[in-house]
């Protein structure tokens, strides 16, 4: 079996996770690091056994060290990034959000199409088998009528903001806040199941910095609604519920899917009919979180494909277009919005 040589760029804890799961493919290798200090590229290097490391990007793809690159730096730097690599050659897996903009987004699929190489944001949620369970089991529905889904989460961040410390998960600079960070968990998958809205209306409460805290959004489409809610400044424990006139779909986490459950819509009174029993559709996960998204990746690498069926393209740069038009609505600009082409 051909090993595939990652490299990753961004040493947080999101690209410790990924790689547990990563090395569950046996296809994985793991051979090069680059961080912005040698220090830090070397204690990520010792920590998870990877042979070489890097403080220059360009040095990393620009030899035969790696085979595809792993991208888990901040969002403005996703797409000046991944271009980067994709000129060299090398596949990209670059976390959620693709980049900060449908702009960015663009150049960075015209660029892997131009050269020839694999490009696929890191959504991890889509590419499980209890996503998967759910897109099977969305005829049993009927009719879609709602789509819920809430993903709120007190970030430990925003104490530090209260105290005038203005951390990375808060800073428009780095094309950061609520939407881009986690309410993009309840976006991608409505995207995925449902397409392209009809009308978009947003609200929410921006801090000082310039980015969300949290927001609602609602999206018309034919037949049926949908609803998203996000934060960074409050918790929630709602599920996520597609609502259809046969019955209801719920996944009881967006961002983590632990438990689907069918519940058929309840008889008539009158007891002519009988009923159909409530169902749990969870299926057995026989590996870690990450390691779908890793898979669905070395197989578009070992297949020849540049995009995924699932986390396409197409669904990516429809992903950031509804992002953007929720950014206008609630006056969020970054400083990427105005940038040079990348």
């Amino acid at each position: 079996m051909k090993k595939i040589r990652f490299g990753v760029i961004g040493t947080n804890f999101v690209t410790d996770w990924v790689i547990a799961g990563a090395r569950q493919d046996p296809r994985f290798e793991l051979a090069a690091v680059c961080s912005r200090t040698e220090q830090r590229a070397a204690e990520f290097a010792a920590r998870h056994h990877i042979p070489h490391t890097f403080t220059s990007l360009e040095r990393m793809v620009e030899g035969d060290t790696v085979d595809a690159v792993y991208i888990a730096t901040p969002n403005s730097l996703h797409a000046a990034q991944a271009i980067l690599c994709m000129k060299h050659g090398k596949h990209v897996l670059c976390e959620k959000p693709l980049a900060s903009n449908v702009r960015e987004a663009e150049a960075m699929i015209s660029v892997s199409r131009r050269c020839g190489v694999a490009l696929m944001e890191a959504m991890k949620t889509t590419l499980t088998p209890n996503f998967r369970a759910v897109m099977e089991a969305l005829p049993r529905v009927g009719p879609v009528r709602r789509y819920f889904s809430a993903f709120c989460q007190y970030s430990s961040r925003y104490d530090k903001f209260k105290d005038g410390i203005v951390l990375n998960a808060f800073r428009p600079e780095l094309s950061n806040g609520a939407m881009m960070d986690i309410g993009i968990y309840t976006l991608y998958p409505m995207v995925v199941l449902f397409g392209r809205p009809r009308r978009i209306t947003a609200s929410g409460i921006l801090l000082g910095s310039g980015v969300d805290g949290q927001g609602t959004v609602d999206f018309e489409y034919d037949g049926m609604g949908a609803t998203v809610i996000y934060s960074k400044i409050a918790n929630s424990s709602l599920p996520t519920e597609i609502q259809g006139e046969a019955g209801n779909l719920t996944l009881d986490r967006i961002n983590r899917i632990g438990l689907v459950f069918w519940q058929p819509r309840p008889t008539a009174a009158s007891g002519r009919e009988t009923p159909e029993a409530p169902q749990e559709l969870t299926r057995p996960a026989d590996h870690d979180e990450y390691y779908y998204e890793v898979a669905e990746f070395l197989d578009l690498i070992e297949s020849g494909r540049i995009e995924s069926s699932i986390n396409s393209h197409a669904r990516s740069l429809l992903c950031l277009e509804i992002i953007d038009e929720v950014r206008r609505q609630l006056g969020i600009v970054y400083p990427a919005d105005n940038a040079c082409e990348p």
